[in-house]
């Protein structure tokens, strides 16, 4: 009952390797032919041998070296257009190979900016990362090399069968025995074995989320000393791959000696049976040897079939993790007749938002926020509150379990996602570069600006002398994890590429976390003058940030416990003044 679903499972994995292989049909039909051609050329040879064997039998002292000399010509003419025709056979599967990598990374990075926010909540970007690189190589190894392999390994079984059918059927009935005990005996192990590759494909994914976090996280490591504990950690995932890997492929190599066995087995059968022919008459000297290397051509790719059956099911295993990857649902579509936000007011509202990123584990409770258009609203809170959930579902990153979100009066769920968020300019708290120039960073949310575009916002950002002070200006190339400039200043960039954008409405989030108090000032004053007459959301734990918002909304527990002007919420003397008292009251 358990084979079924494996079959099913198999058989569906297979079709869809095949989906990225058809487009390329011409490929696969050259590389048969090519296939065909080198491995009956191949096949010639050990019958010239027989020949060239019983040329030097032709009698006591005597050899025919005419003959002799023909048939081993001959054959080295034959296995060297067989070389030919294999070396051009790897170049044809090597691209073929490629043009299927290439079409398949396309088709998952597609995938990736289709995906849900919530799914890379879920899953680690160095699993996700290995599903990319490491589970495709695996796929295209056994593609080209290996394809090549089983391709070569039928066209030799197949050929070699007929050769020693037409030299002895009688010593051919010795397979009669010994191919199919090998076959149930690798059909038993291959059966027992995928379960092994799958677990080693999911272990090293988690070894490879685990270390991609480790080494974002190197700074945070060495300042709080946990050096020792982090490597106990990748230690235990280290050696459950470790593990993985050892039972898989220690199951897998038990696969080659067994059918090893059997071939060796046929070998002396075959030695038994043809010294009885011989004395009988009824076989030459050449015919005998012949057939023996024929066999040997015939065993030698069921064992080869065998010790690729590892790596097949290897491969099979990162096929499907890369189509999970490939069916995870998409972010829901929009509406049909969606809604296309322009030039929109900025008129923002909330109305009784239930929200929870589990269904059962809800964060905001009846959430209610009406903001006019224009207004700079500060959402503060403990850590925890809510308020990063609430940017989530204004951006409609989340939709809300139940309420509607609305801007300028339309609900956001009947409405396109780009526009929406088109409409506003964002800037968080982990400051994101792109590796190319720093024109390029700039202007990343505005193709076409021009470099007087970007040089203005530089200067309200108070980042355009710093800029200057580089060697190459504007055109200094950010490497990829921009550790050529500061944190502070990678803030700064990140918030002259907000300015950028022509959008009516902002979100910072802690967007000033990074800087020193004094360009801070320097900031807050551009970033008022920048959102004038725009609808801003600014969420900020430094609550002298944001004195001067238009309104602060206070949320705990998921809810707005307070809302108003920075004078009011002190003289209510509720969470807010305790938050600000907090901060600026001496212990």
């Amino acid at each position: 009952m358990k084979s079924a679903p494996r079959k099913q499972s198999v058989r569906r994995t297979a079709s869809r390797l095949w989906h990225y292989v058809a487009p390329h049909i011409w490929l696969v039909i050259i590389a048969v032919i090519l296939t065909l051609g080198s491995n009956l050329l191949a096949l010639a040879g050990p019958l010239l041998s027989g020949y060239a064997v019983d040329a030097m039998a032709v009698g006591t002292g005597r050899v025919d070296f005419p003959a002799v000399i023909h048939n081993c010509t001959l054959m080295v003419v034959l296995y060297a257009s067989s070389s030919l025709l294999s070396y051009i056979l790897s170049r044809v599967m090597i691209r073929l190979g490629q043009k299927m990598v290439y079409a398949m990374r396309r088709d998952i990075f597609d995938k990736l900016t289709r995906l849900p926010v919530g799914f890379f909540d879920r899953n680690s970007a160095g699993d996700i990362i290995s599903r990319v690189t490491y589970d495709i190589d695996t796929i295209n190894t056994s593609l080209v090399t290996d394809s090549i392999q089983i391709l070569t390994s039928i066209v030799t079984v197949a050929g070699s069968l007929f050769m020693m059918f037409t030299i002895s059927p009688t010593m051919v009935l010795v397979f009669a025995v010994t191919v199919p005990l090998s076959m149930v005996v690798t059909r038993f192990l291959a059966r027992r074995g995928q379960p092994l590759f799958r677990a080693r494909s999911s272990t090293l994914g988690r070894l490879n989320g685990f270390s991609e976090e480790m080494i974002s996280a190197r700074r945070t490591i060495a300042a709080y000393h946990r050096e020792a504990t982090m490597v106990s950690r990748f230690d235990g995932y280290n050696d459950a791959a470790i593990d993985a890997y050892y039972r898989a492929d220690a199951y897998s190599s038990t696969v080659g000696p067994t059918v090893n066995l059997f071939n060796n087995l046929s070998l002396s059968l075959i030695s038994v049976f043809g010294a009885l022919l011989f004395l009988a008459g009824r076989i030459t000297l050449g015919n005998m040897s012949s057939f023996v290397l024929y066999s040997r051509k015939f065993s030698g790719p069921i064992n080869e079939a065998a010790n690729l059956l590892s790596e097949f099911q290897s491969a099979f295993a990162a096929a499907e993790r890369v189509f999970r990857l490939l069916d995870e649902t998409d972010e829901i579509a929009d509406v049909p007749d969606a809604h296309v936000f322009h030039d929109v007011d900025g008129h923002v509202e909330a109305r009784h938002v239930n929200f929870g990123y589990m269904p059962e584990k809800v964060i905001l409770h009846d959430l209610n926020l009406d903001v006019p258009p224009g207004r700079l609203v500060a959402i503060v809170g403990p850590t925890g509150a809510g308020k990063t959930t609430l940017i989530n579902l204004l951006m409609r990153f989340y939709d809300p379990l139940s309420g509607t979100m609305c801007l300028d009066g339309i609900d956001i769920s009947l409405a396109t996602r780009a526009s929406l968020r088109s409409s506003y300019a964002m800037v968080l708290q982990d400051a994101w570069l792109f590796y190319g120039t720093i024109y390029e960073n700039l202007a990343y949310g505005k193709p076409g600006a021009t470099m007087d575009d970007v040089v203005a916002v530089a200067k309200v950002a108070k980042v355009h002398d710093y800029i200057m002070s580089l060697p190459h200006g504007y055109d200094t190339i950010l490497n990829e994890d921009t550790l050529n400039i500061s944190q502070g200043q990678k803030q700064l960039l990140t918030i002259a590429r907000a300015m950028l954008l022509d959008a009516r409405m902002l979100i910072l989030d802690e967007a000033t976390s990074n800087v020193d108090t004094r360009t801070e000032r320097t900031i807050q004053e551009a970033m008022r003058s920048l959102m004038q007459g725009k609808t801003s959301f600014v969420i900020a734990h430094r609550l002298s940030t944001i004195m001067h918002a238009d309104e602060i909304v206070v949320v705990q527990n998921g809810e707005v416990v307070e809302k108003g002007t920075h004078a009011s919420l002190m003289a209510h003397d509720g969470l807010y003044s305790t938050l600000y008292y907090s901060q600026f009251t001496a212990s």
